[in-house]
């Protein structure tokens, strides 16, 4: 079992262009699993971990309702926005700067074989790394992804979730606001989720702008912890 993650930090980088990079990291990883079982071997697989920032981009997850997109082709246009229709669970959500989005591709044979276990150590990595900032992060029963505020009128999500996951790798993964532009989201109905607002760590903190890398760092940092991993670069 391979604990250890290769780390990478894209920087800014085209949605399509990360996806296609996923797609690859990701082939890699099932190719070697089928021909360890094939040949009876029993070589390590990798692990990678992607923070990346997305110009503005709009993407639809496979069971998600097009509806839930509120902008046609010419108006994405004019906000200098893209959209794609993707491969992994969940419905409509933003990504753009000043947010913090992570892809895990992950062989979960090296850690353990549970999605539902995958996706609660997320929420719980988002939830820990908030905590620091001294806010309460929550999860919101049968919604996946972490909100403030639950239970009350004035919940409002600060991290949207949707994974792929086949032969026990996974791909795609969560994206963090802290410093976003939330206008962007009045574009869409957030998740197909109808009246619950949309906020962002710096909003939270009541401050222009916070350290994205520190909140890197946090979030490495207790993602190592539940998943018992180690980073390399």
């Amino acid at each position: 079992m391979n604990k250890k993650i290769e780390l990478q930090d894209l920087g800014l980088k085209d949605y399509k262009q990360t996806w296609d990079y996923q797609e690859q990291l990701f082939k890699t990883i099932v190719d070697a699993k089928i021909k360890n079982r094939q040949d009876d071997t029993a070589i390590e697989t990798n692990n990678y971990f992607l923070f990346v920032e997305h110009p503005h981009v709009y993407t639809l997850g496979k069971s998600g309702d097009a509806s839930n997109m509120l902008l046609n082709e010419a108006q994405l246009n004019e906000k200098g926005a893209t959209f794609y229709k993707i491969n992994r669970g969940g419905d409509i959500t933003y990504h753009g700067p000043g947010q913090i989005v992570g892809y895990p591709i992950l062989d979960l044979d090296n850690f353990f074989t549970d999605i539902h276990k995958y996706l609660r150590l997320l929420e719980e990595m988002i939830i820990l790394t908030l905590a620091e900032y001294g806010l309460k992060a929550e999860r919101s029963e049968g919604e996946t992804g972490v909100w403030l505020d639950v239970n009350t009128p004035f919940a409002r999500k600060i991290c949207a979730m949707g994974v792929r996951a086949s032969r026990w790798v996974t791909m795609h993964g969560f994206a963090l606001n802290v410093n976003a532009n939330l206008g962007y989201f009045d574009n869409i109905i957030p998740c197909g989720i109808r009246g619950k607002a949309v906020t962002s760590l710096n909003v939270e903190l009541g401050v222009d702008a916070v350290n994205e890398e520190k909140v890197k760092e946090k979030l490495l940092k207790h993602f190592a912890q539940l998943f018992e991993a180690e980073f390399v670069q």
